[in-house]
């Protein structure tokens, strides 16, 4: 008999992959009663029915760890709750590393596990074959084992986690297809559906796309940007092999294998490097439980890989050759949250073939954000908003998701850029810094020229966890922006107006700063939630009475937009995203005005031009506004130049500059500079988690204005006491080098993670910056302390400071 279909929901989850399933079980758990599910065939009949089920609990940052640590401990309990067996056993993994950098990569995630407070140990090959005894370890030359880790059965996983929605009062309903999802005045109003080839209609406020490789297309329809594309996954179960015991789960990276061994037989999966994208032409309709057409000839590589590290499968029959499709997103990293084009729509899809490890955390992460209105935790790095619309495009995703498949399981380099999909956004002057050398990196789509080459110097990227090709390029560029000038283009930044007549009041209310400045006044400030953490970080400038002019990261724009939007009441106000209009060089040093005087009539001393301040000026026979502000601590002015003027004014300040010196810069560099200045970068060292005062920019809060978001979170911290603290270190030893991640040691103690690093070529040394707790200590207890970075396991002696290592007064920012 067929399930009716209810008339209301208070949501409605469109999937019943593990993904739905797991937000259906989540919203039921917080007492959510008319929680709808529509599967259009059978539950797990898309991507989750062939998952290997592989439970991996450490990730690349805390709160990936905390949700994938969440799902491990979820699934052990769901057998209780539900009767339904999880398969879930902690067996632990093994990853061994058959090269010296890959053995770095294992020692540093080892580091970060112990910070994590996961179970980890590094082990000798000797020890590898006493757990993994089919293994060959001839060649290998390190190991890490986390005996947490585990597997799992995904498709009983997912009927558990229905079961206990179900439990909790959840009504799931096979064989119906959401057809559309409707709307009214930019709100989720209902969706429309099929059974039977009957339509229905069901009114809700809120629906959750959980349709994984269909989500995008799902998404489209509605005018919501998804980015995500299906590619073919590769692996291969053997016949039974006599006396195959129990073993852990085994990745060997440098060969993009791992293995499983289950019911006495083996799989073998692949991440091979280049992937075969799927499913360009739509998804046929009648598609559920089905394989793709096997490829033999492109897992053949692997597979004799995986004959030679496991001599045993050569006598092993084959029992089933398996190719099933998965979807895969830009930056390998899926979407969870509400899209920021209509209110109501969530996401949880796009999980890179990591999605049975991350529902479980991912499911209950999205339940509590739809019941409290805010995530639990910062989510950026999974967050839909960082989704640039044009991601949407098909061909993009295409070549794009070719290569993200295989960089599971590619050495995760610092500094690694993407390879495929590039080109897409590109500065006024991208072709004249081309011919001058710059090697590029992309963010959010943008082309930005990371470092210049040399006459002669190749112009690629020479990975390596040690001092890659560029580093001595950054150091030239480095010492010129300390001791002349230098150029970066920014043109990347993102901006924003916010005018009309309530823009003041508006601006008031969601910046932490005095937003109450004369016409031509820069100010500094964050957005802040109700908690007192960051939600954006970003100058406002504002052009006079009625309108103002923000600027944000480039990769942050998406979602400081929605949050603006979203805050908007019934104000008279015009929010526009006019990023393309303008494009910004920055001109750095102390040598700046100097350049500066030589390419423009106008005054730029101290007294008719202080730091802090913005006015229109002419640039060889152009006009721009310079910003007197700066984020590499230095005398300096961002000029903002309408696009079409971008090349005039490059080439004016590139001829001028022949005489002081100038030298082209690139963000490696912006880079290195602001974290000698100990400048914070968002998604970074500060987050929607992190406490503005305790991330110590209590200088750009002004409570004695008036109402503004976290107001009250800011007085009430005031009164408590912080109870940690953002502390900058610089390595004694100059030998070593920071990305993000190390451990924080204090007095022989774990207590945190670096949270960004990078190479301090005027202090001699790698500078990182990571919170250490403080509860009830004064600023001499904190430090007082003897810290030490860990390093892949190596702890290295660190000076900490609370104030900026480099130039602690701002005096050369005012010179």
């Amino acid at each position: 008999m067929t399930k009716p279909i209810p008339k209301k929901a208070r949501v409605v989850i469109i999937g019943g992959g593990v993904s739905g399933c797991s937000v259906a079980y989540h919203l039921s758990k917080l007492g959510w009663t008319d929680v709808v599910l529509l599967e259009r065939k059978q539950l797990t009949c898309g991507t989750t029915w062939h998952a290997a089920g592989l439970i991996g609990q450490l990730r690349a940052s805390q709160n990936m760890t905390r949700l994938a640590k969440y799902s491990a401990d979820l699934y052990v309990k769901l057998e209780a709750e539900t009767g339904i067996a999880t398969g879930m056993r902690q067996n632990g993994s093994i990853t061994v590393a058959l090269t010296e950098e890959r053995r770095e990569e294992i020692y540093r995630q080892a580091s970060l596990a112990r910070a994590f407070d996961v179970d980890v140990r590094e082990i000798t090959p000797s020890e590898v074959k006493e757990l993994y005894p089919h293994l060959n370890v001839s060649d290998v030359k390190a190991a890490v084992h986390l005996p947490l880790d585990g597997q799992c059965d995904p498709a009983n996983i997912a009927m558990a986690l229905a079961k206990g929605a179900r439990q909790n009062g959840a009504t799931i309903i096979e064989g119906v297809k959401v057809t559309s999802v409707l709307q009214k005045e930019g709100r989720v109003a209902g969706v429309t559906c099929e059974q039977n080839g009957e339509s229905f209609t069901v009114e809700t406020e809120n629906v959750v796309n959980c349709a994984g490789m269909w989500g995008r297309e799902l998404a489209r329809q509605s005018g919501v940007t998804v980015p995500l594309h299906a590619c073919e996954h590769f692996y291969i179960v053997t016949e039974a092999i006599p006396g195959l015991s129990r073993l852990p789960v085994l990745r060997v990276p440098d060969e993009c294998t791992y293995y499983k061994e289950d019911a006495g037989k083996m799989l073998i999966g692949a991440f091979e490097l280049k992937a075969k994208p799927w499913g360009m032409d739509g998804i046929r309709e009648d598609f559920c439980f089905d394989q793709l057409p096997e490829d033999f000839d492109h897992f053949a590589p692997i597979l004799e890989m995986a004959v030679s590290r496991m001599p045993m499968l050569e006598t092993a029959g084959i029992h089933t050759f398996f190719n099933g499709p998965e979807s895969f997103t830009p930056d390998d990293r899926y979407y969870l949250g509400e899209a920021p084009e209509l209110k109501g729509y969530w996401v949880a899809a796009g999980y890179n073939s990591i999605g049975i490890v991350s529902s479980g955390g991912a499911g209950m992460a999205l339940a509590q954000w739809m019941n409290d209105g805010e995530p639990p935790c910062d989510l950026w790095e999974v967050d839909i908003r960082r989704a640039q619309p044009f991601q949407k495009n098909r061909a993009y995703l295409k070549e794009r998701v070719s290569e993200t498949l295989g960089l599971l399981y590619a050495d995760h380099f610092p500094y690694r850029q993407m390879a495929t999909a590039r080109g897409v956004r590109r500065s006024p002057i991208h072709e004249h810094l081309k011919a001058r050398g710059a090697v590029f990196g992309e963010v959010a789509g943008w082309e930005r020229a990371n470092w210049f080459a040399k006459q002669g110097q190749e112009r690629e990227y020479r990975y390596s966890w040690k001092r890659q090709n560029w580093f001595e390029n950054q150091r030239e560029e480095h010492l010129a922006v300390r001791g002349g000038v230098g150029l970066f283009d920014m043109t990347s930044f993102g901006k924003i107006r916010v005018e009309g007549r309530d823009a003041l009041a508006f601006l008031q209310r969601l910046c932490a700063n005095e937003m109450n400045v004369e016409p031509g006044r820069i100010v500094y400030t964050q957005m802040l939630n109700a908690r007192g953490g960051i939600e954006s970080d970003l100058t406002v400038t504002r052009l006079s009475e009625t309108a103002f002019f923000l600027v944000v990261p480039g990769a942050t724009l998406q979602r400081d937009l929605a949050w603006l939007r979203k805050h908007l009441r019934d104000e008279f106000v015009v929010i526009t995203d006019v990023t393309a209009a303008e494009s910004v060089l920055c001109v750095m040093g102390p040598k700046a005005r100097e350049l500066m005087q030589r390419v423009s009539p106008n005054d730029f001393s101290n007294e008719t031009h202080p730091f802090g301040t913005a006015r229109e000026i002419e640039i060889g026979m152009g006009l721009a506004r310079a910003h007197r502000v700066t984020y590499v601590g230095e005398l300096g002015w961002e000029l903002y130049v309408s696009t079409d003027q971008a090349a005039h004014v490059f080439e004016v300040l590139e001829a001028a500059g022949r005489d002081v010196g100038l030298k082209l810069c690139g963000l490696h560099t912006l880079d290195s500079c602001r974290i000698e200045k100990a400048f914070r970068h968002f998604g970074h060292d500060i987050t929607d988690e992190d406490h503005v005062l305790e991330a110590g920019l209590g200088f750009a809060v002004k409570p004695e204005k008036g109402d503004f978001i976290g107001r009250e979170a800011v007085f009430a911290k005031r009164q408590k006491g912080l109870t940690r603290r953002l502390v900058q270190f610089r390595l004694t030893d100059p030998e070593p080098l920071l990305f993000h991640n190390e451990a924080i040691v204090r007095d022989g103690e774990i207590v945190g993670t670096i949270t960004s690093g990078n190479y301090g070529h005027h202090l001699g040394g790698a500078i990182g910056l990571g919170y250490v707790p403080c509860q009830g200590e004064s600023e001499a207890d904190l430090l007082a302390s003897y810290y030490e970075i860990e390093i892949a396991g190596t702890r290295v002696e660190a000076e900490a400071s609370l104030k900026a290592m480099y130039d602690p007064k701002a005096e050369r920012v005012r010179a």
